[in-house]
């Protein structure tokens, strides 16, 4: 194979693909950029996985780039039609974030069943007030995403003794069916969702499944901003209906500072980072490198999104 044109979108590229050299001719853009690029590229390595320029550049005529890698795990900012149509391979970081965010769900779960955050307050407060605490074995979660994501919350929470439930769009051995979650909800002291968006779970939590939940139940939302319905998750976490709600994604990121979430009752917000751990650029870089490695010897590529879907399915 010749000389490859790999162009790199992200105003924040990998430091080193240093494996590429000699292989292939590296250009780096932005959004501005990246529609003169787009028609040069036999391969885009998407690393801005924030940025909906991809889907506004790839219709049109000309060339379009013959395999996408997603630096993330999350493609529904790259699609549209002409994408889901041609013959382009598409592929993603699955692999790189699932421990790392389970770990994050975990952490949440048990600091809400601590009560950290309580302790944390009266601590600033100089306040000695002693409480009882919930303890995590013999609680119930609900994992809705039955990907590598959310199998991997669901044997991290496992491990501390949590019962889950693994929803997944259609029922197999282990996975609930998406047809039986309102019936899950009302038993679930955790209700975690970590589906892929898609046009069938675009505002899947909203104000039929908040009620549908416990008073005391947490909600953690580490999937995509759209599948919750934002407003209907302030309305129930100011009424008290819910226990608490943690955040890692929105709708519009990042967060505006004058934003009126920061300022929910009972929600905690982080800025989209449950799966950057340290070094997490690094394992990105060296994952496309290997299915670089792949493509430039016509082998089968890991990871492959099916495009109609909107992720990569699980055997």
């Amino acid at each position: 194979m010749s000389e490859s044109t790999v162009v790199v979108f992200g105003d924040d590229p990998p430091v080193r693909l240093d494996r590429l050299a000699g292989r292939a001719r590296v250009l780096v853009c932005d959004e501005a950029s990246l529609p003169e690029l787009l028609p040069a590229a036999d391969v885009l390595l998407v690393w801005n996985f924030t940025s909906e320029a991809v889907r506004a550049a790839w219709p049109g005529d000309g060339p379009r780039p013959r395999w996408v890698h997603a630096a993330s795990a999350g493609v529904d900012r790259l699609m549209c039609p002409e994408l889901i149509a041609s013959d382009a391979i598409l592929t993603n970081a699955r692999g790189v974030f699932e421990q790392p965010i389970a770990e994050y769900v975990a952490g949440l779960v048990a600091a809400k069943a601590k009560d950290f955050f309580g302790s944390w307050e009266l601590q600033r407060q100089r306040r000695w007030r002693h409480r009882e605490t919930v303890r995590l074995a013999g609680t119930r979660a609900v994992v809705v995403g039955a990907g590598p994501i959310g199998r991997a919350i669901g044997r991290t929470l496992e491990a501390l003794g949590i019962a889950v439930d693994l929803v997944g769009r259609t029922a197999r051995e282990g996975v609930r069916g998406g047809d039986e979650l309102n019936g899950l909800l009302p038993e679930a002291d955790w209700v975690i969702c970590a589906a892929p968006l898609t046009d069938g779970t675009r505002g899947m939590f909203g104000r039929e499944a908040f009620a549908r939940m416990k008073s005391t139940a947490l909600f953690v939302n580490v999937g995509r901003g759209p599948l919750v319905v934002q407003d209907d998750l302030v309305a129930a976490l100011v009424a008290r209906r819910i226990g608490g709600a943690a955040l890692d994604v929105f709708e519009h990121e990042p967060l505006a500072a004058d934003d009126p979430l920061w300022d929910v009752p009972g929600l905690f917000v982080s800025p989209h980072m449950s799966g950057d751990t340290v070094g997490w650029r690094d394992r990105l870089a060296e994952q496309f490198q290997d299915n670089y490695d792949r493509w430039e010897a016509g082998e089968p590529l890991l990871n492959v999104v099916d495009k109609r879907l909107g992720y990569v399915p699980v055997d």
